[in-house]
């Protein structure tokens, strides 16, 4: 797939910047040419400034796991895991590493949330009488990794402070509002295939309380003018961010972990990332800046723009649906439309932090139903599809609405 993406940026750009030479725009193949140099600068420095933020954050991040965060964070979800995976047999361990995943993902840990994952599916094999068929167990499973709440969305502040944000996590409110829609949307519809007993009192008790939670911040921040939500919300988001770093160290105090050795050997993996990403970095933003280049993607914005605009709809929205696109079919290609928009708009605009906020309301839906499918030998997914992009939809929905919100 994105194999395809890749080769279609190239030829689409080809093919549009003929269009555009013969039609009296010869500069075009200039721009496309400068566009590769310029793009591939820009996804080097991008790289770069990524490393010490990467060491920080995954240094802050390995003190957090040896010091019981996911653990903690599993003991207080569990209940309402055992209730929404009822072919799972008490004590079995695919509880513990559905539980220990969805933990990782919470927390932002990729690197451990996909190991875990791939884990969990291997677990809910054993128990899938049909090898073949994905079980309704596994399928939850799949849309609820999908979708998943994300608390801390390291990356994306990390990319916004790359490209110069005034406040890299002046989206952390946004994204979690989007996200938790997302992962409801996806719970919902698969709850309906699956007859799962919602009304449940523990289901509705977990449920209800992260519903209003969300909703009364909706609702508080609604009610205040654009200027003082702005502010506030800004407030909260640092304040709950350096909280969970505090939290992080406070339990591997407890534990008597060496917090200093222990953050040391996380941003080691932070430095591997941050250079291990450039390749990819290099490929995508070059395909998308000569796509871009070419008036490929302003011809395709500025039809989106129009019928928007035919709808009496506030068009603006339009120019962070690449990245909305591109999220279920590929990471790295929704991360370079997420760069490219900030690039272009900047880090600031609306649409820059719209594309922010759309990266981080759901996760990359085909991507993830391939590697966890294909890792136990499913064929038949059933609803799995389905479910996965109405809950995409969801998020990327909730996400256009609370960046009007917040920042229209």
């Amino acid at each position: 797939m994105l194999n395809r993406i890749w080769t279609f940026f190239f030829v689409g750009g080809f093919v549009a910047a003929l269009v555009r030479a013969l039609t009296g725009h010869p500069e075009v193949w200039q721009d496309m040419v400068g566009a590769t140099f310029d793009m591939a600068e820009t996804a080097f420095k991008i790289a770069l400034g990524l490393t010490g933020v990467m060491c920080l954050w995954l240094g802050i991040m390995r003190i957090g796991e040896k010091g019981g965060s996911v653990e903690l964070l599993a003991r207080a979800f569990g209940p309402l895991l055992r209730r929404l995976f009822p072919g799972i047999p008490h004590g079995h361990p695919a509880t513990g590493s559905i539980v220990m995943n969805m933990a990782a993902n919470m927390l932002g840990l990729d690197n451990a949330a996909t190991p875990l994952g791939l884990k969990a599916m291997k677990d809910l094999q054993e128990l899938n009488p049909q090898k073949d068929t994905a079980s309704d167990d596994m399928i939850l499973f799949m849309v609820i990794n999908t979708s998943a709440v994300t608390i801390i969305p390291i990356t994306i502040f990390t990319y916004r402070a790359q490209m110069g944000a005034a406040d890299p996590t002046d989206i952390f409110l946004p994204i979690l509002i989007a996200t938790y829609c997302s992962t409801l949307a996806g719970l919902l519809i698969t709850a309906a295939f699956q007859k799962i007993r919602l009304a449940d009192p523990v289901v509705l008790g977990y449920l209800g309380g992260m519903t209003l939670l969300i909703a009364g911040m909706v609702a508080y921040f609604g009610s205040l003018d654009r200027d003082t939500m702005q502010a506030q919300s800004a407030v909260l988001a640092n304040f709950l961010v350096f909280s969970v770093i505090i939290g992080f160290m406070l339990g591997a105090i407890r534990r008597r972990i060496n917090l200093y050795e222990t953050f040391v050997e996380g941003a080691k993996d932070g430095f591997k990332v941050a250079i291990g990403i450039v390749p990819y970095l290099v490929a995508m933003l070059v395909a998308i800046g000569v796509f871009r280049a070419s008036g490929a993607l302003d011809l395709i914005l500025d039809g989106g723009r129009s019928l928007a605009g035919s709808w009496g709809l506030d068009a603006r929205f339009i120019d962070g649906l690449p990245t909305a696109f591109m999220k279920p079919l590929s990471g790295s290609g929704a991360r370079g439309m997420m760069i490219e928009t900030m690039q272009t708009h900047g880090a600031d605009s609306f649409a820059g932090r719209l594309a922010s906020v759309i990266q981080g309301s759901t996760e990359t839906t085909f991507y993830v139903l391939a590697v966890y499918f294909g890792a136990v030998s499913i064929r038949k997914t059933r609803h799995a599809v389905l479910c996965a992009l109405v809950a995409d939809a969801a998020g990327i929905s909730a996400a256009i609405a609370v960046s009007y919100l917040f920042f229209g």
